[in-house]
């Protein structure tokens, strides 16, 4: 009897079996070392990831989200500030911002790339405005010259939330390179993801990066003298050391990943039930998700695949302003309609490096037979 075929959202086992040895021998050597915070593995990897990133400077810090807290704070963002994003993203983008007491604005997206509408940027600046976070969503970088132009009339810092866009590319400059700084994320499902988590602030702004570094470590650059209150913000050593593993193998993966997402589309062609990602010409994405609308049978589709052994995820089902926990803030539904209908109707299929063209095309045929009913 032929073995069923079974497709992960993600199979972070089959990556790990092609670098196995080399992972093995990086966390080895941290161990014989015993340098397990400040390691030298963190400083190269910083130096690594800011070259590969097309920015000046690298810092290393304990996640995503911790990049966003760090950036705010260190940039002195707080109560009485108002911070402009997208509604349609993790909750991190959004949480940060409340977390260091200032306010997330939200504007509504654009359909077809899910990012921020830099058209609509502007009428939700006011005098409290601080700054900017455009997130680069599923790998693609948002419209990014619009955004820094208003930034730049109104004096207001650009923080890139690019947690999933490592390597991607805006007219030929890589995510997180153009704004005042950018926040990167290790998270495992990340394209370059580490053995737990971990994150990276880049900036081009070298006092910046100073003090960002100082700040990672409560805010001190000597042992026991403080020269601000920061936090314990660390990336530690073993995280650096897999990542420089990874890092080696990232081009690779992100262009496996590109070509994983040509196959869908020519799959999907001509079948008007699925509309599948678009790419502006100016982007290179990397596909840190493959994210398909589907209409309102989304829920039913995902439960068919999930009974056909094919993992998938919702990216994100509860836009910002509906979460309970921003209530105070006065949104209500149908203030954000692009981004409340992508919540409805979206879904993320297998799109990892490993995935094979049979899986991708099981995967295809299953949602066109589901959908053809």
């Amino acid at each position: 009897m032929t073995e069923a075929i079974r497709v992960p959202l993600l199979d972070l086992k089959a990556q790990y079996k092609t670098i196995r040895e080399e992972i093995r021998a990086a966390v080895d050597q941290v161990l014989e070392s015993q340098y397990f915070i400040n390691g030298q593995e963190v400083k190269q990897l910083e130096e690594a990831v800011a070259a590969y990133s097309g920015s000046k400077k690298g810092v290393g810090v304990s996640s995503g989200t911790d990049a966003l807290v760090c950036a705010l704070m260190t940039l002195g963002i707080g109560p009485g500030d108002e911070v402009v994003t997208t509604p349609y993203t993790f909750f991190a983008t959004a949480g940060s911002i409340w977390r260091v007491g200032a306010k997330p604005v939200f504007v509504d997206i654009d359909p077809e790339t899910f990012n921020i509408n830099p058209a609509q940027i502007e009428r939700a600046v006011t005098e409290k405005t601080k700054a900017i976070i455009p997130v680069h969503l599923y790998g693609q970088c948002a419209d990014m010259d619009p955004i820094l132009d208003i930034a730049k009339r109104h004096h207001l810092y650009v923080i890139e939330d690019a947690a999933q866009a490592i390597g991607a590319k805006y007219k030929g400059k890589t995510a997180g390179s153009m704004g005042t700084a950018g926040c990167l994320s290790f998270f495992p499902s990340k394209n370059l993801g580490g053995l737990g988590d971990g994150g990276m602030i880049l900036t081009n702004d070298e006092a910046l990066a100073e003090k960002l570094a100082f700040f990672r470590m409560h805010g001190s650059q000597t042992k026991y003298y403080h020269k601000f209150v920061g936090g314990n913000f660390r990336l530690d050593t073993l995280q650096a050391a897999g990542l420089l593993v990874k890092l080696n193998y990232l081009e690779g993966w992100s262009e496996k990943r590109r070509q994983n997402a040509k196959l869908y589309n020519r799959l999907f062609e001509g079948f008007d039930k699925v509309v599948t990602p678009k790419v502006r010409q100016e982007n290179v994405s990397i596909f840190n998700q493959y994210v398909i609308r589907v209409g309102p049978k989304r829920n039913e589709l995902m439960a068919f695949l999930k009974e056909n052994n094919i993992g998938t995820e919702i990216y994100y089902p509860v836009s910002m302003h509906e979460q309970e926990c921003f209530a105070s803030l006065g949104y209500k539904k149908g203030d954000f309609p692009e981004s409340e209908k992508a919540a409805g109707e979206t879904l993320a299929l297998p799109i990892y490096a490993e995935l094979t063209d049979d899986q991708i095309g099981y995967v295809a045929g299953k949602i066109k037979e589901f959908l053809s009913k």
